[in-house]
């Protein structure tokens, strides 16, 4: 093949094979990213077939760690994560801590250094959100109390794998480990924390929202594309910190601000391609042969993340105020390892301290517990009824409500009357229902386009179309002719937006 088409060669093939891996995913019932891993093991140079050119799209997965990280911040949420601190902070803090320790102690044991061990250990202590999220969806567990437990879990374990890519090099990077050393990679992290924090919060988000005024589409996706990809390079490249904590700390500032959902929006469709083609990219290094030559390690390494996380969380939970649902329902979903313990193990390469072998095995572990990750979340049932003949998990569900929904009828007046003092203290914002014209500039165009937000001040609350309400509706909802559109503001913003909506008809001169 000519040498200028292989990029392009690999790019297809990659996209071909993964998407046909992650359609007989779905269908058999399990996450496509094990499709996207196998689709990647298909096109890899240990397997026969067409062999895509590694170092190429090696390149494009960085940009997949990139979009990951900066929907990861994008999404990140103090007040969701506080409501569940109880549980989740010192349960991931632990867990993290003791799948570690475990995972050093048998690298020791299988000969491995120090420094390989504890990378080993670091990515077994990692759980994937890509697949956690999508089995609690599909058990419709995504908004039970249970669910953000478990969700708020493995984001405190996303920060902290954060800050493990930014020491790792410090601390495996081949020179003299320092004070000196450590404190300088901890300063540069700091300064850029804080210029990101300080500067960036108010020069990114007002930047975007300039952009959206111009009404151009295309642009504002360029720009938040040019936002994501730009902050991370300049963090790899001004300050030494890593990719991965530019881009998510880029997603946070800009997730704080009004137009979150709208970013949020544009950026999906560059995260989803991209991150299956840094799945495909760590497929590509599984080598069948060493997987089978190690069956017995890989068993084992399976074995941990499985059944060894799982208990270690129930173990955990014990302690912590929850209940045994949700006790059931985190070890289900922490039994199994995927993105950001890649990431890992790839620095771990990186720095010369992790063998090509090793990390085969880590993604063979991986592989399986992928497979069996959906069964865990069908044996719910069956291990609540096991753990009910266990003493230490015979206590009564702590984290549900103590009052039933029936005894809090006599809290409804105080309820009213919290919400009268709310309506006072809002003096100056009203509520008004504007229809959509036919000569509106925003007829056709969706609420994320019109973007009323940045450009009079108003909030679309709700939509009435063909006698139906829709409360809240979606940012990619398309404003139609004859619509009625719900909006709060003061007098002034809601004049504004009934220009724009309902614009007085021109007469004919």
């Amino acid at each position: 093949m000519h040498h200028d088409l292989l990029l392009l060669a690999t790019f297809t093939m990659a996209i071909l094979t993964a998407f046909f891996g992650g359609w007989l995913a779905r269908k058999l019932g399990f996450p496509t990213l094990l499709g996207y891993l196998l689709a990647g093991m298909a096109i890899g140079p240990f397997t026969p077939g067409f062999v895509g050119d590694i170092n190429d799209i090696s390149q494009l997965a960085e940009m997949g760690v990139i979009f990951m990280m900066f929907g990861v911040g994008l999404h990140f949420s103090l007040r969701d994560l506080w409501a569940v601190r109880r549980v989740a902070l010192p349960g991931a803090v632990f867990q993290m801590l003791i799948a570690t320790g475990i995972g050093v102690l048998l690298a020791q044991a299988w000969g491995w250094s120090l420094q390989a061990g504890l990378v080993l250990g670091l990515a077994l202590s990692i759980a994937s959100t890509v697949v956690l999220l999508r089995a609690l969806t599909d058990n419709d567990l995504l908004r039970t109390r249970h669910g953000k437990v478990a969700v708020g879990w493995l984001v405190l374990e996303d920060l902290a794998t954060v800050a493990i890519l930014v020491l790792l090099p410090v601390l495996m990077g081949g020179g003299e480990v320092s004070l000196a050393n450590i404190g300088l990679a901890i300063l540069k992290t700091v300064i850029f924390v804080a210029l990101i924090m300080l500067v960036g919060a108010r020069l990114l988000p007002w930047l975007l929202t300039q952009i959206a005024q111009t009404r151009s589409r295309e642009l504002f996706t360029l720009a938040v594309v040019a936002l994501a990809l730009g902050t991370a390079f300049a963090a790899a490249e001004l300050f030494g910190v890593s990719l991965a904590l530019g881009a998510f700390l880029a997603g946070v500032v800009i997730g704080e601000s009004e137009i979150s959902h709208e970013v949020g929006e544009e950026v999906v469709p560059f995260r989803e391609i991209f991150a299956v083609l840094f799945f495909v990219s760590v497929g590509m290094l599984v080598n069948p042969a060493v997987i089978v030559a190690n069956a017995g390690q890989v068993i084992v390494l399976s074995v941990l993340i499985i059944v060894g996380k799982s208990v270690i969380t129930l173990l955990l939970t014990v302690f912590l105020p929850a209940s045994r649902m949700t006790a059931l329902v985190v070890a289900a979903g922490l039994s199994q390892i995927g993105e950001f313990s890649f990431i890992v193990g790839q620095s771990g390469i990186a720095l010369g301290v992790l063998s090509q072998d090793q990390y085969s095995l880590i993604l063979a572990g991986a592989l399986i517990s992928i497979i069996v990750n959906p069964l865990m979340f069908r044996s719910i049932p069956l291990a609540e009824k096991l753990l009910l003949r266990l003493p230490i998990f015979s206590h009564p569900s702590r984290d549900e409500p103590a009052v039933a929904p029936a005894d809090t009828a006599p809290l409804a007046p105080i309820y009213h009357r919290a919400l009268d003092q709310l309506l006072i203290a809002a003096q100056g914002i009203e509520i008004a229902w504007i229809p959509v014209s036919s000569h509106s500039p925003l007829r056709g165009s969706t609420i994320a386009h019109s973007n009323l937000r940045a450009t009079v001040g108003t909030s679309i609350i709700a939509l009435m179309r063909d006698g139906a309400v829709v409360p809240n509706p979606k940012s990619q909802t398309p404003l139609l002719e004859g619509d009625i559109v719900g909006l709060i503001g003061n007098p002034q913003e809601l004049e504004a937006a009934r220009q724009l909506l309902n614009p007085p008809e021109l007469l004919p001169v």
